[in-house]
């Protein structure tokens, strides 16, 4: 396996970032030395809280969530996933999938031999970090999700599944505008697969994806001329045009487009539909949570057209979701650990402090 690691320099200088990083090497199938970035933070003998990530972000994403966790006597810990962050990044679409990332942060885990872990995930940090408390049950002891899920659909027409394929692997790639409005329109009625597959197409097909950029104009929208001036220089080829020190921060994990191969490919391993390899452990996974009945927390942000509605099957499947106070975070955005840091470490101080 050939695998990238991202100089240190490029991580200097990091606005609000001040944390001492953490390495653990694990082993890859075919015995490859592989590299995963972690960092800890707050009393060794805290309540220990596990803070995972998504796509395309690393845990520079919980630099304004750790102080509000670490100043309640929490003990931190969040790693970047591989092919984020300081993690080291497999080079080929074929490096990733699904189960490879539970594998590995699995083994990770063990490696650190975490346990009573409160658990928050959001994004693909919920999609993998659920699949942990599977693995590993008897080392988590609550569960915290924001703006993810655990997909599993065994039941999608034909129909459906036909059209979604046939666009994945035959339209011209949608654009960064036309991307962001088929996500905008994920509630309109029609099938949120169908809507995803513009997220996948884009992610994959972006050679040299603009992760800085989209995080920037996401996190940080600028005044409309500004936004039409650096939308234009995107077009014409500028992978970051006018980066602010959040893009920066969000380009810095990726040296060039070699590095990216991570947030390009997850996308499309998201088990949207049946024909997905992940099908069964996803299957596995709903049992077992069906009768989890440690406590469970939802909190949602208001705002986020990608995973609104989300929470509904857990609170209706997962006994520990039972007699909890499942909050909804006030305009969090999809990333709420950006847009509401302070709701979201107030809500697990208090799930930890209650149970």
């Amino acid at each position: 396996m050939k695998i990238l690691r991202t100089p240190d320099e490029r991580f200097h200088g990091l606005a609000d970032y001040p944390f001492a990083p953490q390495y653990t090497i694990i082993k890859t199938d075919d015995g490859s030395d592989l590299r995963i970035h972690h960092l800890d933070e707050g009393p060794k003998d805290g309540p220990l809280v596990l803070c995972m990530h998504g796509q395309p972000v690393w845990s520079y994403l919980y630099r304004h969530v750790i102080p509000h966790l670490t100043c309640a006597g929490m003990r931190v810990i969040a790693p970047d996933l591989v092919g984020y962050g300081k993690s080291d990044k497999p080079a080929a679409l074929a490096d990733y999938s699904y189960e490879r990332q539970v594998e590995w942060m699995g083994k990770w885990l063990e490696a650190n031999n975490f346990s009573d872990i409160t658990f928050f995930g959001q994004d693909w940090g919920g999609l993998i970090g659920l699949r942990l408390v599977v693995n590993h049950a008897e080392r988590f002891d609550r569960v915290v999700i924001s703006n993810t899920g655990l997909p599993y659909n065994p039941d999608v027409a034909d129909s459906i599944v036909k059209d979604i394929e046939a666009f994945r692997a035959n339209r011209p790639t949608p654009t960064l505008l036309e991307m962001q409005k088929a996500i905008g329109g994920m509630g309109d009625g029609s099938h949120p697969a169908r809507k995803f597959a513009y997220w996948q197409k884009w992610c994959w097909e972006t050679e040299d994806l603009p992760i800085g950029f989209f995080m920037s104009m996401m996190l940080q929208p600028p005044s409309k001329f500004m936004q039409v001036i650096k939308f234009l220089l995107n077009k014409a080829g500028i992978t970051s045009p006018l980066p602010t020190a959040l893009a920066k921060a969000y380009d810095a994990p990726f040296p060039d487009p070699s590095f990216k191969m991570g947030p390009r490919a997850m996308p499309s391993q998201v088990p949207t539909l049946p024909t997905s390899a992940s099908l069964e452990e996803q299957r596995k996974a709903w049992e077992f949570f069906e009768s989890f009945d440690k406590p469970f927390l939802c909190a949602f942000a208001d705002d986020d057209p990608v995973t609104r509605g989300g929470e509904t099957q857990f609170r209706e499947k997962v006994p520990g979701t039972k007699g909890l106070p499942h909050t909804t975070i006030k305009g969090g955005g999809h990333f709420v650990q950006e847009g509401a840091p302070d709701q979201v470490a107030k809500i697990i101080v208090d799930l930890i402090k209650t149970t």
